[in-house]
């Protein structure tokens, strides 16, 4: 896709994702429940794409391959084997920055 305001209608939809490992376009696809292959790009600085993959994966949650491995991934994945991701708390988190900042 060229840039979109939203992809949220484009995810609804989906039977299957396949993105960049962006942590913003893992979580809000995961967060929708769908099935996410997960493309890392190797020329990055850093590489921090292939960090958060790979503990994505090692967490059940994605498939990870780069562009060169993509089709042998399509043609091998096993989607029931992922698990769905937990649902986010931040309530937690803002109870936690109450606590810090002296709030409670």
């Amino acid at each position: 896709f060229r840039f979109k305001d939203s992809l949220a209608e484009d995810l609804q939809s989906a039977d299957l994702v396949i993105s960049h490992a962006g942590a913003g376009s893992c979580l809000e696809t995961l967060e929708k429940g769908k099935p996410l292959i997960v493309v890392i790009n190797d020329k990055l600085m850093d590489n921090h794409q292939l960090e958060l993959a790979k503990q994505l994966h090692r967490d059940g949650y994605v498939l990870y391959c780069n562009c060169s491995t993509l089709v042998e991934t399509l043609q091998s994945m096993d989607l029931s084997a992922l698990k769905p991701f937990p649902p986010g708390q931040p309530e937690k988190f803002a109870s936690f920055l109450d606590k810090v900042f002296g709030l409670q």
